[in-house]
């Protein structure tokens, strides 16, 4: 009989969707729910948005600017200096009867786990374009991260006001890069003498025309004018003939009126926001979010087309009304302490609640709090959809998984196992066995994917006394944001820190003097260089102690070679199946674990080892022989198979991405060919600017930005973001080495 995780595993591949047979009843003001991030490029206009969305609700009185310093999303105190976003921030407020909750999202790379976090705790995205350069390189990666999620999203065309702003190159831009059906919903409204004063909504076919009086507050709705009404009622039924193709009660109703005059705007609307759900389009809106134009419209979507909660998340259905929550974001505040923000997929809890998290941790709230980014609105409970700040709670990680009790969380593994009986046709008893820890590991993305760091430096105290101090910081703040490293280097005696970029490293060594008011010192910052297997090796390790009076003994035979895909298998050659057959699952788990504990500090500077694969032939275990004895030869095997045949660097590369006007551009490329680049692909961008995509080793980049300014006088900009490590060659390793040891 198949085990449940393999049966899950494909369930998972397969992407069905389990509706599980635990009666589930919901508050009926869940539909009124909205969950929402908001994504973008850096400078794309996210943070004006949502500030403007809080000003039209009622939330606040007053407008803040981000070059002002002054919006509520953006608290930190690094985030008003540089006027960037760094850390997501979530807002609640009422719009039209519906409660909507916004997360704030970073658009710089560096933060880009902020991001992934802030996907977990919400049902779709507003994707924020620059109207005049359309669709950017961090833009590319947020749109990836929400199809992982099989998000819904709308597009919001911002800074429309612009003279060089276009509409139809950045749908053409979208239709390009991400393969998508982009339908435009408004056109933008000019005149000559003030610029852009509102849109044209295509469904409604009338002018919205936004007072600046009122900051936009006020706006009218008019009629279009005959000459207008021609060319837009020619794109409505364009709109329509698409939706008719992809929506059975629109080409129903085509089909018998025999025009497009009778199909109703209510009709229209329910068959975009089914099929944006679907995935099959993506609502194209547009506006300036800082001239005030747009935003009203945009929220007015964010209702019709945008999913609730009970329309997503099914995989949870299998708690019933047992409560089950995942923390997607931990923040520490002066005065309340860690403050744990929770998206409640089912269940509801209130202040005082006893909770449990996956880990087995038990957690008390003590207070409830309604999001408005660093501010709080104190309430009684939270029910299912909503988004809760939750206090007290001591323990919790970013991407654990509350629950009622460890009890709900059992009944929950049977019920998963159930439905996998039911889906794939097996007699699956759901007493025998849990579901495999891999399995519900993946189906609650439980252990988030962090992504390597590129760059590591060391941090001290001013003093010995603040030690304890700095190591508190770094806790909290690992707490809050995953992406950041702390580790302790047994060879040097000193703490380590592992970053997104410099940003990242420049922004944790700020925080902690801003926040804890300690001076901490950071040392030069080093390039997270990996090692490669330089061929294959293969050899045998026979150890034999008496530890505590009990005698241990492995003789293990073991090979490295080049592979990407699986990093540990079992040799399956005739003569060393009926070896390799006698092992318990616990003993390949702790072998597995031994070796692959080992590829993380290659022998040449201690890089973590990569495209390598652990080939187990034999293994001979001696009677009594405890675990951790096992785990550590198996990793002693894999250091000395290292040690013999050696080793290669590779080091990280970067993808760029440089705009700047056409008489510039033969400049940068002469200084990119002195940074080791290479050139992807020169693009036209407007009128007179050109965008250079182009590859380059990070150890050739820091400060390129200062750098790019210099050399154009400030008319270029730039980002960039990890593109894999490749080789070098041997005067580059010989320097990369010398860097490492501090000898450069």
């Amino acid at each position: 009989m198949l085990k449940s995780g393999y049966l899950f595993k494909n369930i998972i591949k397969s992407k069905l969707v389990p509706r599980y047979l635990v009666p589930t009843r919901y508050n009926s003001n869940v539909s009124k729910i909205r969950n929402i991030g908001i994504l973008a490029h850096i400078d794309a206009g996210k943070t004006t948005t949502t500030e403007r969305m809080l000003f039209y609700s009622g939330r606040t009185r007053s407008l803040g600017e981000v070059h002002h310093g002054n919006t509520v999303t953006d608290y930190l105190t690094q985030e008003r200096d540089r006027g960037i976003t760094i850390c997501s921030s979530a807002v609640s407020f009422p719009w039209k009867d519906f409660k909507i909750n916004v997360l704030d999202t970073p658009g710089h790379i560096d933060f880009t786990m902020e991001v992934e976090q802030s996907l977990y705790a919400v049902d779709g995205v507003i994707i924020v374009l620059d109207g005049s350069a359309g669709v950017e390189a961090q833009t590319v990666t947020v749109w990836s991260q929400s199809e992982r999620h099989n998000l819904p999203k709308i597009i919001f065309l911002n800074k429309m006001d612009r003279v060089d702003s276009c509409h139809e190159s950045c749908l053409n831009d979208i239709k390009y890069k991400f393969d998508s059906n982009p339908m435009l919903l408004q056109y933008p409204l000019r005149n000559e003498k003030n610029g852009l004063e509102g849109v044209v909504d295509l469904i409604e076919q009338q002018k919205i025309i936004f007072e600046q009086k009122s900051l936009g507050r006020e706006f009218k709705k008019l009629k279009l004018e005959e000459d207008e009404s021609i060319f837009y009622t020619e794109k409505r039924n364009d709109l329509i003939d698409f939706l008719s193709g992809i929506d059975d009660q629109i080409a129903d109703n085509v089909i018998k009126s025999e025009n497009f005059d009778n199909v109703s705007n209510q009709l229209i609307y329910a068959a975009i926001r089914k099929a944006t759900i679907q995935g099959k389009l993506v609502p194209v809106l547009i506006g300036s979010a800082y001239k005030n134009i747009g935003i009203q419209p945009l929220l007015d979507s964010v209702i019709r087309y945008l999913p609730h909660p009970l329309e997503r998340n099914h995989v949870f259905d299998c708690f019933g009304n047992d409560f089950a929550g995942k923390v997607f974001k931990i923040v520490h505040d002066k005065q309340k302490g860690p403050l744990t923000l929770v998206r409640i997929f089912r269940g509801s809890c209130k202040k005082g609640s006893r909770l449990v998290t996956n880990r087995g941790s038990t957690e008390t709230i003590q207070r409830l709090y309604e999001p408005l980014a660093d501010e709080y609105k104190e309430v009684s409970s939270a029910e299912v959809g909503d988004i809760a700040v939750c206090s007290g709670m001591k323990g919790t990680i970013t991407g654990d998984l509350l629950i009622s009790s460890i009890t709900s969380f059992r009944n929950a593994q049977k019920s998963l196992k159930k439905e996998a009986s039911k889906l794939l046709n097996q007699n699956l008893d759901p007493s025998e066995d849990e579901v495999d820890e891999d399995v519900i590991n993946e189906k609650f993305a439980l252990q988030p994917k962090i992504p390597d760091a590129v760059y590591f430096c060391s941090i001290e105290p001013p003093s010995m006394s603040y030690q304890n101090a700095l190591e508190n910081a770094l806790r909290q703040l690992q707490r809050e944001d995953p992406s950041l490293r702390v580790s302790y280097d047994e060879t040097t005696g000193q703490t380590v820190l592992g970053g997104m970029g410099e940003l990242h490293m420049d922004i944790v060594k700020s925080r902690i003097l801003t926040e804890y008011k300690i001076e901490a010192e950071l040392g030069p910052l080093q390039i997270s260089y990996k090692e490669t297997l330089s061929q294959k090796g293969t050899t045998t390790l026979a150890v034999e102690k008496e530890i505590g009076g009990a005698k241990q003994s492995v003789t293990i035979t073991m090979s490295l070679t080049k592979n990407a895909k699986e990093i540990f298998m079992l040799d399956n050659a005739p003569e060393y199946a009926e070896n390799l057959r006698q092992l318990r699952p616990r003993q390949i788990k702790n072998i597995k674990n031994g070796a692959i504990a080992a590829l993380e500090r290659g022998p040449r500077i201690g890089g973590q080892v990569i495209n390598t694969q652990i080939l187990l032939h034999s293994i001979q275990i001696g009677r009594g022989t405890a675990d951790p004895f096992i785990m550590a030869i198996s990793a002693q095997c894999v250091q000395k198979i290292l040690r013999e045949v050696g080793t290669k660097l590779l080091e990280p590369v970067m993808l760029l991405e440089i705009v700047c006007p056409s008489e510039l551009i033969s400049t940068v490329i002469n200084d990119l060919s002195g940074k080791r680049a290479t050139i992807i692909n020169i693009d036209s961008k407007g009128q007179n600017n050109k965008i250079i995509q182009a590859k380059a080793p990070l150890a050739e980049l820091s400060g390129y930005s200062s750098r790019l300014r210099t050399i154009t006088s400030g008319n270029a900009s730039m980002t960039m973001e990890p593109s894999g490590y490749l080789g070098m060659n041997t005067s580059d390793e010989e320097t990369a080495i010398r860097r490492a040891q501090g000898l450069e």
